[in-house]
């Protein structure tokens, strides 16, 4: 059956699939639900999927699907202690937080984040610590490692196993991750910290907020992780990092797009693939399709607050309740939690809606979202503008970004929302045409690519399979030191050079007495000419009183050609060079052609032009100080308060 499957995959749109073994690293929630997507698409294509998957998780259960071969490891922890942790964090980030100064914020958010780390180290004892789990990973012929890196050590187990590693994932707060270990560029200047809700359009206050929200991130991140570093240290037997250990990823798969994004500097190994979920939507429910159509030319407002979210304190549900009894549209609200007393006829409550589908059906007109990441994607891909209630996360940064793309209206605080605020931001987003015109702008962007996000990251999974990683896009500044990224001692170099010629050059021009200089150059054009013709002119030059500085290069011309036809190395890597040349996921020509074509379509690509172009070159070097405080954390003026 297998060698059938791998027979078919190759008519798909990559050609030859080279049907292999990929092990998948254990993860949680919404992680798993898109990881599972790639997962799914990867066994289409004839792979042999092996997940990870702990004795206690809320959302992995073997019996989710017979398709993928489940291996399970022990945790010293309990369901119910899990769900405890997430309940708990929930409630503070929706209800506490508001209350608490910065300092007592910092303090709790450093306590969920230990209790995280502890749950982590015990996924990583329950596979690592395991004599007979990491014999039967290493005789498991893996050829890769897949993992969202919400939990650590899949990169010691990649490491264990000699195969290449993949991410793939949403951000880390302030990318500190992609930065820091994945050395993405991120000038504070026009590149927004993730959760700092600021746009890639700053002020001069807003950028010094967000030099300071990366510095405090990036001090807080090298504090939290240092229980990892010594754990890799430990296991591994030799002094590491966690931050080094993961930037020796081969491939990170980004869940956002330039739909979403601001623009900003990008990695060669860093690949966008935002809305790998979504899809075209499917027929409703016959008791929800009534429902819509029962709305006629009002249409209909898709509710959700998330997953997470399913019960709420009843004085903010009747709010909810009461403004969305006064709006024309039929409204399909997600809700677990009691029925509020203000429900009107209009509202129908259910435990779960298929989201997609209501979003992708012609009666919807608008959606009320908490601003999760897949729901936003959702949203776009169907082309549907939004009114947002961030509760906590990424949320309201997700939305800030849907905002100033003008295809959203964001309420800020739940708590403190009155009726009449939903009511006067539904009614702008459905009856403004701006915003539907935006949300339909957005939504070309994100259809119009030269290849599909799914389908990109199954190429660029494959690709790390078939070369055995994907080192030719790892940069170089992952093995320099702060000062050698910044070219500081290159400028110490030059600027000391520098004085020493003008120095010389003043003591020969002080020589010549009355007589003075003569400067003698031919051009950049002309380094080299016959010796018979230089000998005439240095003759010449001899013949008067004035010195004479004369530019003149020359270049040793060394024959290399029995070095590179009797060196096999030589053959062997442009193999290799072609090799990587050929394997792309779409061909060069076509690409050119795509996105020549994409400006003509849309007029432009203005969203995909960085901020830079619009500032002074001052604020941009600012990125120089990020970098200095990682490497050196002590010196982090943080560190001295």
């Amino acid at each position: 059956m297998r060698l059938v499957v791998c027979f078919l995959s190759l008519l798909t749109v990559f050609g030859p699939a080279e049907c292999g073994n990929v092990l998948v690293w254990f993860t949680e929630g919404s992680h798993w639900i898109n990881l599972k997507i790639v997962l799914e698409a990867l066994i289409d294509r004839g792979h042999d999927v092996t997940v990870l998957v702990p004795g206690t998780s809320l959302y992995m259960k073997a019996k989710d699907s017979d398709r993928f071969t489940y291996q399970p490891f022990n945790v010293s922890m309990d369901e119910q202690e899990m769900r405890d942790f997430i309940e708990e964090f929930l409630y503070f980030s929706v209800y506490e937080m508001d209350e608490l100064n910065l300092l007592q914020i910092q303090k709790k958010v450093l306590e969920f984040t230990s209790k995280l780390q502890d749950m982590s180290i015990a996924y990583c004892d329950g596979v690592l610590k395991s004599p007979e789990l990491m014999d039967k990973l290493r005789n498991g012929k893996f050829e890769v490692v897949l993992t969202d890196p919400i939990y650590q050590c899949s990169d010691i187990v990649a490491e264990e196993l000699n195969v290449p590693l993949v991410y793939t994932f949403r951000l880390s707060i302030a990318n500190v991750a992609e930065r820091l270990c994945g050395q993405l560029p991120a000038p504070p200047s026009y590149v927004p910290g993730v959760m700092s809700k600021l746009t890639d359009k700053m002020s001069f206050t807003e950028r010094i907020i967000n030099m300071l929200f990366y510095l405090s991130q990036d001090f807080f991140a090298t504090i939290a992780w240092r229980k990892f570093d010594t754990y890799y240290s430990e296991y591994l037997g030799r002094p590491t990092t966690y931050c080094e250990m993961m930037g020796k990823a081969d491939i990170w798969l980004i869940r956002t797009y330039w739909d979403f994004e601001f623009p900003r500097p990008f990695l060669p190994n860093f690949k966008y693939v935002g809305g790998l979920h979504c899809r075209p939507a499917k027929p409703l429910p016959e008791d929800m399709e009534e429902f819509a159509q029962s709305s006629g030319d009002d249409g209909i407002v898709v509710f959700t607050l998330g997953s997470l979210v399913d019960k709420m304190p009843k004085e903010i549900s009747n709010k909810i309740a009461s403004a969305l009894a006064q709006i024309p549209q039929k409204v399909l609200w997600r809700y677990g939690g009691e029925k509020p007393d203000t429900l009107g006829e209009n509202t129908r409550i259910y435990k779960w809606i298929p989201q997609n589908d209501l979003l992708g059906h012609p009666k919807t007109k608008a959606f009320i979202t908490h601003g999760g990441t897949n729901g936003i994607y959702e949203a776009i891909y169907h082309a549907v503008p939004m009114v947002g209630i961030p509760l906590f996360g990424d949320q309201p940064d997700n939305l800030v970004h849907m905002k100033a793309r003008g295809a959203a209206l964001v309420i800020d605080n739940i708590k403190t929302m009155e009726p009449q605020d939903l009511v006067d931001k539904l009614n702008t987003v459905i009856n403004d045409p701006s915003y539907k015109e935006n949300a339909m702008r957005l939504s070309r962007i994100h259809h119009d690519r030269p290849v599909k996000p799914l389908d990109e990251s199954v190429f660029w999974i494959e690709f790390v399979m078939r070369n055995k990683g994907a080192k030719h896009l790892r940069v170089e500044s992952h093995n320099l030191t702060w000062y050698q990224y910044h070219c500081l001692d290159v400028f110490a170099f030059l600027i000391t050079i520098l004085t020493v010629v003008l120095y010389d050059m003043e003591e020969f021009v002080q020589s010549s007495a009355d007589d003075g200089i003569v400067i003698f150059t031919l051009g950049s054009l002309v380094d080299r000419m016959p010796k018979k013709i230089s000998n005439k002119i240095a003759s010449a030059l001899a013949q008067i009183p004035q010195k004479t500085t004369l530019k003149q290069q020359s270049q040793d011309l060394v024959d290399g050609l029995n070095a590179v036809i009797n060196d096999p190395s030589y053959k062997e890597n442009a193999m290799r060079l072609s090799k990587i040349h050929h394997d792309r996921p779409i061909k060069p020509l076509d690409e050119s052609v795509f996105w020549i074509e994409f400006v003509m379509r849309n007029k432009g690509a203005k969203h995909l032009r960085v901020e830079a172009h619009n500032l002074t070159w001052l604020p941009v070097p600012l990125s120089g100080c990020v970098r200095f405080f990682h490497h050196y954390p002590d010196c982090s003026p943080l560190r001295l308060l």
